[in-house]
C-alpha cells in the first residue's frame, strides 16, 4: 500500500504539511466488480444503426403516411389539427422528443400558408409546455433543418424538433458513436405525453 501525503502553501510560501492519507491501489487480485460495481444495462438496436448511417431508403414521405392514417401509436401521432400533426420521434435523442409538422407535404417554410404556419407555431409552444410538466425537464432544445445541407433527414417534409434536455445528458456516446441511449419506451413517452396534452394550454 502506498502512502501519500498532502499538504498546501499558506500565504506566506510556507509548505504546510497536513496528515497522511491512505490511498488504495487495485491490487492483481482485484475483481472486476470492485472496479466497475455499478450496474450497467446494455441495449442493441441494429435498426437504429441501419438509420444513421443512411442505409434505409424511404420509398414515400414517412409524415404523408402519419397524415393520412389516424393518430394513434402505430403512426406515433400524438395530435392532428387542421394544418398540423405532432408526431413522436422513432429515433429519439432524448425521452419526449417529439416533431411538430404541417400535413401537408412542404419542404419550405415559405410556401407555408399564414394559417399554417401559425398553427404550426401554436403546436411548437404547447408541445413545450407539455413537456416539461411530463418530464420536468430544464431545457427544450427547439428547431429546424431547413433543407438536406442544413442536416434535414426529411427535406421535402418541414419538421419542427423538440427535445427535452436534463443537466448532464450528453456525453462521449451520443456525440462519437452516434448512438443515444433512451430510458423509456416509445409506448411509455406516447401514453404519458397524450395524456397530459389536453391539460396544457
Amino acid at each position: 500500500m502506498r502512502r501519500v501525503t498532502q499538504g498546501s502553501i499558506s500565504s506566506q510560501g510556507k509548505y504546510k504539511k497536513k496528515s497522511r492519507v491512505k490511498r488504495e491501489i487495485p491490487s492483481l487480485s482485484t475483481s472486476i466488480e470492485d472496479i466497475w460495481p455499478q450496474e450497467r444495462d446494455l441495449m442493441i438496436r441494429p435498426d437504429r444503426y441501419r438509420y444513421v448511417r443512411k442505409l434505409v431508403k424511404a420509398k414515400s414521405c414517412v409524415f404523408c403516411l402519419c397524415a393520412k392514417n389516424p393518430a394513434t401509436f402505430e403512426t406515433l401521432t400524438i395530435l392532428k389539427t387542421k394544418y398540423s400533426m405532432v408526431v413522436l420521434n422513432k429515433y429519439p435523442y432524448n425521452n419526449g422528443h417529439l416533431l411538430i409538422l404541417p400535413r401537408r407535404h412542404c419542404g419550405e417554410i415559405s410556401k407555408l400558408s399564414k394559417a399554417e404556419y401559425s398553427d404550426l407555431m401554436l403546436q411548437v409552444r404547447k408541445s413545450m409546455g407539455v413537456l416539461q410538466k411530463v418530464y420536468s425537464c430544464e431545457g427544450l432544445n427547439v428547431g429546424m433543418n431547413h433543407g438536406a445541407v442544413a442536416g434535414a433527414g426529411i427535406p421535402n417534409h418541414l419538421h419542427w424538433h423538440v427535445i427535452p434536455r436534463w443537466v448532464g445528458d450528453v456525453n462521449f456516446f451520443p456525440l462519437i458513436a452516434e448512438t443515444k441511449v433512451v430510458v423509456e419506451s416509445l409506448e411509455s413517452s406516447y401514453h404519458r405525453i397524450k395524456e397530459v396534452w389536453q391539460e396544457v394550454v
